[in-house]
């Protein structure tokens, strides 16, 4: 029988939730702000993994210096995670950005437009001009 939750997988959950309390009370960069870990990738010989955040500003200009800045703290980030998770080896952190929460948006709006739009072309006007 196949194991249906991984070594990598657990790690990878108790990093995430790790990074995201540092990310939340000990990174005081102001170009880094309202930042979620939405996902922690370990590879397999738990020496590197990829943080996937999120960002709640569009901005391309301003994610790129977010991630420039969380990348830049990684060393830091690694640090302070060791302290906090006991483990023989302390994976080396590269900060990816993860639109899929913009897109998630992006695209629940567009299909509450296109309800909308539905809804108003087979709705019947009234005669007396209520709605």
């Amino acid at each position: 029988m196949a194991k249906d939750y991984s070594r990598t997988e657990r790690v990878g959950q108790q990093y995430q939730r790790e990074i995201a309390l540092i990310l939340q009370r000990e990174i005081k960069d102001p170009r880094v702000s309202m930042v979620t870990v939405s996902d922690v990738e370990v590879s397999r010989d738990l020496a590197y993994a990829k943080v996937f955040v999120t960002f709640m500003q569009d901005d391309e200009e301003q994610v790129k210096q977010a991630l420039k800045v969380l990348n830049n703290a990684a060393g830091f980030v690694r640090s302070l995670l060791g302290k906090r998770v006991k483990a023989r080896i302390m994976p080396e952190l590269r900060f990816v950005h993860d639109p899929s929460l913009n897109e998630g948006i992006r695209m629940s709006k567009l299909v509450d437009e296109a309800v909308r739009r539905d809804e108003q072309r087979h709705t019947p006007k009234d005669d007396n001009g209520d709605d």
